[in-house]
């Protein structure tokens, strides 16, 4: 922290006055690369999202229980790329925050809200997958729209309760005064948490994290069991039921499939900041500023998310095709018959 103007000839400030932080100083070209990639990110969260949204929302035949989920998860990823992404794009680029110091502390809250309400929306997401793997002809009875509509408000109410309750009550910065007013300085955004609620925010994303790689694996096994059945009956002659159910295995197996990348894509996100976040609260705050780009992470997952969950499906495809080309503006729009059955489940 600089608190005199005799040392601004000697570095650069974020603001021209007492108190201010010291700009980091970088070359033209590391920044122009690095404003491209995080600018990239937060298009994709915004408009993927967005795309997603729209699909689901506007085309009856994208109803589903399911699908509301994922529309709800593509809501909390647009919110991160309006909210967050642009603004820490800024901080991250400039080492400077240009935006007041109340909007730092509602930054934070959106950004921690909307993240974890990401993450809990993936963890409800799979435990439909393994409902519809595990039990795929009484499914459509067991997870209703009333079940996915409780599930929504939940992840919501859970994430958004958490991150108002610990910045909006200061109860992040006890025991941590004097780290507070050290960092505190004009041009920074910098919210520290205190070990007691570090270990919360761990515990909120160990706990999801464990319950989606053991029902992960209890689907993995599944698919195999129902890939081994109707290998063995394959050449046997089958009736019309018989028929549908291997029909409805096969598309719940694709389904799984599609959960495995979007689990791994959220461990690659967001172990790594978990972890230093715990190391640095439990270590005295060794981490230095560079590794923000860990944050950068858990952001990039939620420009991942639309095009895990949503373009790698035929019928989210052609939904943004139609979006895309303006056919959605036609009055008969929102019953255009997506996909025929023996496509959705190749």
């Amino acid at each position: 922290m600089v608190n005199n103007f005799s040392q601004a000839e000697a570095v650069e400030l974020c603001e021209h006055v007492n108190g201010s932080c010291v700009k980091t100083p970088s070359s033209p070209g590391p920044r122009a690369i690095l404003c491209t990639l995080l600018g990239l990110g937060a298009v994709l969260a915004v408009f993927g999202n967005l795309l997603v949204i729209t699909a689901i929302l506007h085309l009856k035949q994208l109803h589903t229980p399911t699908n509301f989920l994922i529309a709800s998860l593509a809501c909390a990823d647009f919110l991160v790329g309006v909210t967050a992404m642009p603004f820490s794009m800024v901080r991250s680029v400039e080492s400077c925050w240009y935006f007041g110091k109340s909007y730092c502390k509602c930054h934070t809250c959106f950004d921690t809200s909307f993240c974890f309400a990401s993450l809990l929306h993936v963890c409800c997401i799979s435990i439909d997958r393994y409902i519809a793997v595990t039990d795929p002809l009484t499914y459509p009875t067991k997870f209703t729209v009333s079940v996915s509509g409780i599930c929504i408000v939940l992840s919501w109410f859970f994430s958004v309760t958490y991150s108002f309750s610990v910045f909006y009550t200061w109860a992040n910065e006890e025991g941590i005064e004097e780290l507070v007013v050290a960092l505190t300085c004009i041009g920074g955004c910098q919210v520290p948490l205190n070990q007691n609620w570090v270990l919360l925010c761990f515990l909120l994303f160990f706990i999801p994290t464990v319950a989606m790689v053991i029902i992960y694996g209890k689907i993995v096994l599944v698919a195999k069991h129902q890939a081994r059945k109707i290998e063995s009956t394959a050449s046997q002659a089958q009736s019309s039921s018989e028929s549908y159910k291997e029909r409805v295995a096969k598309r719940e197996r694709k389904a799984a499939k599609m959960l495995g990348i979007a689990m791994a894509a959220f461990l690659v996100s967001w172990l790594p900041y978990i972890m230093d976040a715990v190391i640095d609260a439990y270590m005295n705050f060794i981490t230095p500023p560079s590794v923000e780009i860990l944050v950068w992470c858990v952001y990039y997952n939620s420009a991942m998310n639309p095009l895990i969950y949503a373009f790698f499906y035929p019928r989210f495809w052609k939904a943004i095709k139609l979006i895309v080309n303006g056919k959605v503006l036609r009055s008969d729009s929102s019953t255009i018959n997506l996909f025929s059955e023996e496509a959705d489940i190749d």
